[in-house]
């Protein structure tokens, strides 16, 4: 079955950047479509953003908009997620999500990663 591994993830300063990496293995399919989530200590989970095939995103967070990019390289089997002008609120586990179809409609209920923990702080 298809697995996903996160990485990227660790401890970063308010204000600073960092780009995570998705990287998908075994059954591997291009007409995935791919997401971020993210859960923080004692939240709910929350979708960031999702991108097609064709390079169509879409984006979920208000709190996220305007400084973070969702990627993807087909040809690596690989999807980013950059952020920029990290904050405390940032703090969270970061999910990759990978869903068979044309549409983010569905991506919840794709396979999902086991996620890589992003701390924020001073």
């Amino acid at each position: 079955q298809l697995q996903l591994v996160e990485s990227g993830g660790g401890l970063v300063q308010p204000g600073e950047s960092l780009t995570l990496s998705c990287a998908a293995s075994g059954f591997v399919s291009e007409y995935f479509v791919l997401g971020w989530f993210r859960q923080g200590p004692g939240k709910e989970r929350e979708g960031i953003s999702c991108i097609s095939r064709s390079g169509r995103v879409e984006n979920y967070a208000d709190s996220v908009k305007g400084r973070c990019t969702i990627s993807r390289d087909n040809a690596k089997n690989t999807e980013y997620l950059q952020m920029n002008n990290l904050k405390p609120d940032d703090t969270a586990v970061y999910y990759c999500v990978a869903q068979y179809g044309i549409s983010c409609a569905t991506i919840e209920c794709g396979y999902w990663g086991k996620g890589t923990l992003v701390t924020v702080s001073s």
